[in-house]
């Protein structure tokens, strides 16, 4: 592993965010949310940003969903009260902050179970990307993502960058990545509510 701060600047970066699990981790550690320019910013340190990915789940106005039922980090809802548009907003912010939007539906099935993971996508894009990538950076905690790490790294020989909030994030995914970023310690990266 290469000392902390070490970057080089002909190193190119691809970013995959699970915003789900961004989301979910800086509302419940720090009743806040994720200032994603400042996050990009830091993350790409002076390297070449080739691609940034953000992957979100729609829920308003998906059938069978009603305001507050909506699922928080796809459509940013306060307490139990839907917000307007603010899922649109939030996705409009997103983009803004320089980010690709991958994009699906929350499933909503007939027991009232609702699914809307992006694990397998996010997965299959970044290994799909890692042939034009030198390092792919991994924001997400999510333990899942352990095989896709070991195969970025000793099946492609990719440098893995993996990017979370310490007191939430897998253990065994901070130790198998090549750094370990704590979002904690990007400043600004954190907007306080």
């Amino acid at each position: 592993m290469k000392p902390k701060g070490e970057y080089y600047s002909s190193q190119r970066v691809g970013i995959f965010i699970d915003v789900g699990n961004l989301y979910h981790s800086a509302k419940n550690l720090y009743h806040g949310r994720v200032n994603y320019q400042e996050l990009v910013k830091n993350l790409v340190g002076g390297r070449e940003l080739i691609r940034a990915m953000a992957y979100v789940v729609r829920s308003e106005g998906v059938e069978g969903q009603t305001p507050n039922q909506s699922k928080p980090g796809a459509g940013l809802a306060r307490g139990n009260e839907h917000v307007g548009s603010s899922e649109s907003a939030f996705f409009d912010a997103l983009v803004k902050a320089g980010l690709e939007l991958r994009m699906k539906n929350l499933q909503v099935y007939g027991d009232g179970l609702k699914k809307g993971d992006w694990d397998v996508g996010m997965a299959v894009d970044a290994i799909r990307m890692a042939s034009f990538l030198d390092v792919v950076i991994l924001v997400t905690g999510d333990g899942d993502f352990l095989p896709l790490v070991d195969y970025l790294k000793w099946g492609m020989g990719r440098l893995v960058e993996v990017a979370a909030f310490h007191k939430s994030a897998s253990g065994k995914l901070q130790e198998a990545a090549d750094r370990f970023i704590n979002i904690e310690d990007i400043p600004r990266s954190i907007i306080k509510k």
